[in-house]
């Protein structure tokens, strides 16, 4: 089992060429955030805002159009109901869905549109809601593309039938393979240790983070941080290693000060540390 350390962010936050412009940053479509629950997936998108996605979209309920222009004007918005979301769908690079998307009959056209227009080439990001939705239908998981699964240990306990005591490196990854065997997948399990692991046998526990991050959000959060690592730096295992614990380093900068982590403090943090961490930059 690899540990991760700092050297993580220099081997994949790499300087940003003078010639290029947003969309080689990637195209990052968040889905989620219902009636109730729509901080959680503005809180995924300052992650992926804050994280350097190149071009990024929210699908989500028309409630959350006024909170979500107000705190993250960078966002582009398309009601979860318009009749164009399967065509914004199959423009994007990667797809994060679950913040707040709750599981009704709602959630569940949408996790249904998503599963059948998601192309090869594209990643899906996995989280919350969109998790428990497909512990009760697996055909809700897209049939094309890489995926990246984001539970917590409770959530995965709906999705594998482990229970949290039963839940080792061995039995996780043999749940796993049950679960998606023949794709490209990655989980990330999180906990005080979030342990992350692929199918052909890589394995990494992030050592950092703190309990001023168990917050509700702090999640959400991260699933942002992960897709747009994604979209700039590519699909990789170092590549979400790197996102985890971008996190967790953000999240310890901030407890230092405070008792809580806020989600939204945490996010400000990205930028600074992308480019404290960029490995050429590093150098000068």
């Amino acid at each position: 089992m690899q540990e991760l350390t700092a050297d993580i962010l220099s081997r994949v936050i790499t300087p940003r060429k003078s010639h290029s412009h947003k969309g080689d940053y990637g195209r990052l479509l968040l889905i989620g955030g219902n009636e109730n629950y729509g901080g959680a997936i503005i809180m995924a998108t300052e992650g992926a805002i804050n994280a350097g996605a190149g071009l990024t979209a929210v699908a989500t309920h028309l409630i959350n159009l006024t909170a979500l222009h107000s705190r993250d004007p960078e966002a582009m918005f398309i009601d979860w109901r318009d009749q164009h979301l399967p065509e914004l769908i199959r423009k994007m690079d990667v797809i994060v869905c679950g913040p707040g998307l709750g599981v009704n009959l709602q959630a569940k056209k949408v996790m249904n549109i998503l599963a059948t227009n998601v192309t090869e080439k594209q990643t899906v990001v996995l989280d919350a809601s969109a998790l428990d939705l497909i512990s009760q239908d697996h055909q809700l998981i897209p049939a094309k593309g890489k995926l990246v699964l984001t539970p917590h240990q409770m959530e995965w306990q709906r999705l594998s039938g482990l229970r949290i005591p039963f839940q080792t490196d061995g039995a996780n990854l043999a749940a796993f393979k049950d679960l998606l065997l023949g794709r490209e997948a990655i989980l990330v399990l999180k906990s005080n240790q979030t342990r992350i692991y692929d199918l052909f046998g890589h394995q990494a526990i992030n050592p950092i983070g703190n309990p001023g991050m168990a917050i509700g959000g702090s999640g959400d959060t991260l699933a942002g941080i992960i897709g747009a690592f994604i979209a700039q730096f590519d699909y990789s295992f170092d590549t979400i290693s790197a996102a985890v614990y971008l996190h967790s380093l953000a999240g310890d900068i901030v407890y230092k000060d405070n008792y809580v982590v806020k989600p939204t403090a945490l996010s400000k943090r990205l930028p600074e540390l992308m480019k404290k961490y960029c490995a050429k930059e590093r150098k000068m």
